[in-house]
């Protein structure tokens, strides 16, 4: 095809203008197969490494340590505690066998370990780790723990205290060879539970000196024909043994176990040992009828006199008849029991200690004080002797 100039200059100014006008703005909107407008994207700036609240929490790596004995060499299972400013985010491990340990995920600050280990004294270390930072902790080296001995003094009972002096009681034997189990040298002796007032009248009863007296005494009455009913021979020296044996063995059985469990008395001898002879005599004459209960008191010896009236009621059971005076007879010889033992105190105070070999050194002076009437009134009697 032709054109003529003034057409080829028409096309030319429609193409420019196509090239200039219509193309650019197509080029800065678009649609896409399905009509869609795509918008051009835009970049985003990324994100600061120093945005966001939790920039400041960043984790350290680890801490690590090492614990080791006083000589250097590891010590395995020993228990490391870390605490820090975040309660939350406390650690605790054991050391390896070389004593090694490690802490990962700390958080960072200020934080404080406490080491203990059996047979170790403990220790703490403190530090401050830095966000990302591996901490070396400095050798620890646990220092042997201390021996400590605790002693507790718990002071013996009464009832230690009783068989104690009961112990050494036994052993007193005048001469070396004679029982005396019925003497305190302890001014303030503990008070016997009711076994070992049985145990000591025991003792008593089956002592072989006890047999070897009561034989003799048994001898003297045959020959002397006491207690005639018996006869004589051999049929009437047992009946006399019997008798005379029955006699000690119901008196101390009922006088020194029986009545003093019931009515809470002792029935040993206290001896005095200090003051005048005067005012000894005297203490050892009214402890015939006067003894210490339980309770520390003095008081009115029930057990000795009511157990001699016992003994001598129970005599008429085995004595022949025309031996048997009744109840006079028994309270007579109730009264010179109690004389008799008035006579044995005296002996004790006076005699008895020094033919007594290995004896305790024990202070008489040191003793309960009396705190009821009898033993005001007792007390009064004997230091007017002085």
């Amino acid at each position: 095809m032709q054109f003529s100039a003034s057409s080829r200059a028409i096309f030319v100014a429609l193409t420019l203008t196509f090239l200039f006008g219509v193309l650019p703005a197509c080029a800065r909107q678009s649609q896409d197969p399905a009509g869609l407008q795509i918008s051009p994207s835009v970049e985003q700036p990324a994100p600061s490494a120093t945005d966001g609240p939790q920039s400041d929490q960043k984790l350290a790596t680890r801490i690590s340590g090492k614990v080791v004995d006083p000589s250097g060499v590891g010590v395995a299972a020993a228990q490391v505690r870390l605490t820090g400013e975040n309660p939350s985010l406390n650690q605790q491990v054991s050391t390896a066998d070389d004593g090694q340990f490690v802490f990962t995920n700390v958080a960072p600050g200020a934080f404080h370990l406490t080491i203990t280990a059996a047979a170790f004294a403990p220790q703490e270390f403190s530090g401050n780790v830095r966000p990302g930072e591996s901490y070396a902790v400095p050798q620890i080296a646990l220092p042997i723990a201390s021996l400590v001995t605790e002693v507790r003094v718990v002071p013996p009972s009464l009832h230690e205290e009783a068989e104690a002096e009961i112990n050494e009681e036994l052993k007193q034997r005048p001469l070396g060879f004679i029982p005396n189990f019925y003497v305190t040298y302890v001014a303030d002796a503990a008070p016997l539970s009711p076994r070992q007032k049985f145990k000591l009248a025991w003792k008593q009863m089956v002592d072989p000196v006890t047999f070897g007296l009561t034989g003799a005494i048994a001898g003297i009455q045959q020959a002397q024909n006491d207690f005639s009913g018996f006869g004589q021979g051999a049929q009437g020296y047992a009946k006399r043994y019997g008798a005379a044996y029955a006699d000690d063995a119901t008196g101390t059985l009922i006088g020194s176990a029986i009545l003093p469990s019931l009515f809470k008395q002792d029935p040993r001898y206290f001896y005095k040992g200090t003051g005048s002879k005067r005012s000894r005599v005297l203490y050892a004459i009214a402890t015939s009828v006067i003894c210490k209960g339980d309770n520390g008191h003095w008081q009115a010896n029930y057990s000795g006199i009511l157990g001699g009236l016992a003994a001598g009621g129970i005599s008429n059971l085995y004595y022949p008849a025309k031996d048997r005076n009744g109840a006079a007879l028994t309270f007579e010889n109730a009264l010179i029991g109690i004389g008799a033992t008035a006579a044995a105190n005296i002996l004790q105070e006076f005699v008895i200690r020094k033919l007594t070999p290995n004896l305790p050194n024990h202070d008489p002076s040191t003793g309960s004080k009396p705190l009821n009437q009898i033993g005001k009134m007792f007390t009064s009697l004997i230091h007017e002797g002085d």
